[in-house]
């Protein structure tokens, strides 16, 4: 590499952000360089979804961060996967595919980020996927994107007996959570495409990189090179600078972009001098407003040989290995997630709050097991936590991995929501047609009924969603945690953009892929001064949401 090397726009990160973002520069004509650190996403591991839990914790595919002790998880230290991979974290998460709320971006709209209500980003999302989604589309979905949006395979009845169970508590069905109505519970969405995980880096990164004005360079980014307050290129921790001619977009996630933009000057003043560099740029807001989803496996053990326990043996998973390899079918072709529910945890809350994967076997994201048979879980937890957590500096060395402290479960309402949601998901298992499979409760275990019990359950055995967001919030220009306005530039800097999750003012209603998508695809429009006209659909509330939590025939079914 020389000196020399530049062009139009320089990508930092090949993640569900930045590949989007390469794919729109470089379609619309502007030569375009891909930074990434990580590597292929060729093999097994990564393509194969029911292989998901493998690519988290592998040295080549993640970059092996974890939280700092978590003071109200009993001091555990949360693991923090991050993708280092071309695809970034779409590489190497569960391929659930969740938008979130309308009323999410609404309130980011409120809170400074002006063009990012629902019907602003409405129009992105849709240009984004082509769904296979196989029900009426009211409007709200798109068909001809690069993402593959398709539902679950599998015949197991588990699914459709936690579905019919959701509605029969009183929380209703819906037909398509990301379209008009998340409310309810339904069949669960997955980025994967004939059979394959169906990433940023195949949908957007791999078409982009045929073109000849875009192309992919690896690399460890020390910093974003700034002259006279103008960003100009990027250099890597080899020395190598690469400018840019236009702009600089960095695009690294919620936890490195913050720690490059603290490197290249850019954050908290009293934090960068303490790590002996200059400041360019005092953002306080630089790795602040760390936000994420906590969930607990509400666990249970089955009444009847009905789950997918068999295929988790040595040779239950070679079978499925297999059939997989040679035809891109069966177990293997799908991430096993293909029942989903999203509630409101009482009267008065507007829109969910509370979010449920449901897995027809009982396991952990590291592939273990509880002993026994034949299980089933459901993940849950609270959506809206009031708790914020920061990202720092260790040091100015761009090798060393930031301090994460996520500051799980420091406000009382964390606990309140967190035993409601166990609570209510009690009920919903207790409801037929899921009840007729029950044996008996897992995990928390039947004995832990009171507060006290369940919270020593939550702090013992919650584990991060992985859904790091917030760490370099978009705002307006005068607020002074605000890092980025809402056109997606550097506040203080000119000549640099930030466009990934780490802009979320406030986490979404569910998974982040497609909202980290989303940026990608709306800050691409920015630069480009261009802009999706706005659609004004409306989603459906609940029409008694403020003096009913469900409908009124709650647990009309539910099991004596």
């Amino acid at each position: 590499m020389s000196e020399t090397m530049q062009a139009d726009y320089i990508v930092v990160g090949a993640g569900s952000a930045g590949c989007a973002m390469a794919y729109r520069l470089s379609e619309a004509g502007k030569s375009v360089l891909v930074i990434e650190h990580g590597g292929s996403d060729w093999g097994p591991f990564i393509n194969m979804p029911a292989a998901l839990s493998y690519p988290m914790g592998m040295k080549r595919y993640d970059w092996g961060y974890t939280s700092e002790p978590e003071p109200q998880m009993n001091n555990r230290r949360m693991a923090v996967p991050r993708g280092k991979v071309i695809g970034g974290s779409s590489s190497i998460n569960g391929m659930i595919y969740v938008r979130g709320h309308a009323h999410d971006f609404d309130t980011w709209a409120e809170m400074g980020a002006d063009g990012w209500s629902y019907a602003d980003v409405l129009p992105y999302f849709k240009r984004a996927e082509t769904w296979h989604g196989g029900t009426e589309d009211t409007g709200f979905r798109g068909h001809d994107g690069p993402l593959h949006i398709t539902r679950g395979i599998s015949k197991n009845p588990l699914y459709q007996a936690f579905i019919e169970s959701g509605a029969n508590a009183g929380y209703g069905a819906t037909d398509d959570y990301n379209g008009q109505r998340q409310e309810g519970f339904g069949a669960f969405e997955m980025t994967v495409w004939k059979g394959k995980r169906w990433s940023a880096a195949s949908a957007y990164l791999k078409p982009a990189l045929k073109r000849p004005n875009c192309d992919l360079i690896r690399g460890l980014v020390a910093k974003i090179e700034i002259e006279e307050g103008r960003a100009v290129g990027v250099r890597l921790a080899n020395g190598t600078l690469i400018r840019a001619r236009a702009e600089v977009v960095l695009c690294a996630g919620a936890i490195n972009s913050p720690k490059i933009l603290m490197l290249s000057g850019i954050g908290p003043a009293k934090h960068l001098m303490d790590n002996n560099i200059p400041v360019v740029a005092d953002r306080a807001g630089v790795g602040q407003n760390l936000q994420d989803h906590l969930e607990l496996y509400v666990q249970y053990a089955a009444s009847q040989p009905v789950s997918i326990a068999p295929y988790w043996s040595l040779w239950g998973k070679a079978l499925v290995g297999a059939q997989w390899l040679f035809t891109k079918t069966g177990l293997g072709a799908t991430n096993n997630f293909e029942a989903c529910g999203f509630i409101r945890s009482g009267a008065n809350v507007q829109y969910p709050d509370i979010q449920y994967h449901f897995l027809p076997i009982a396991v952990r994201y590291d592939g273990t097991t509880p002993p026994g048979g034949h299980s089933f879980q459901a993940h849950t937890g609270p959506m809206r936590s009031p708790s914020r957590g920061q990202i720092t500096l260790r040091s100015n060395d761009p090798a060393q991995a930031p301090k994460i402290v996520f500051n799980y479960m420091s406000h009382d309402q964390d606990w309140q929501d967190f035993r409601t949601a166990v609570r209510l998901t009690r009920e919903i298992f207790g409801t037929n047609p899921i009840a007729s499979f029950v044996d008996h409760e897992v995990q928390p275990g039947e004995g832990a009924q009171s507060d006290a019990a369940l919270d020593d359950v939550i702090r013992e055995h919650a584990e991060s969603a992985y859904h790091p967001c917030g760490t370099a919030r978009m705002g307006r220009r005068d607020d002074p945690m605000a890092v980025v306005d809402p056109e997606n530039r550097v506040i203080g800097v000119d000549g640099l953009r930030l466009a990934d999750s780490s802009v979320f003012p406030l986490i979404p209603n569910g998974n982040l892929n497609a909202p980290s998508i989303l940026v990608g695809e709306k800050a691409a429009d920015h630069i480009l001064g261009r802009r999706l006209p706005a659609e004004n659909l409306q989603p459906w509330i609940a029409p008694d949401w403020q003096t009913a939590q469900r409908e009124s025939h709650a647990r009309a079914t539910a099991a004596e």
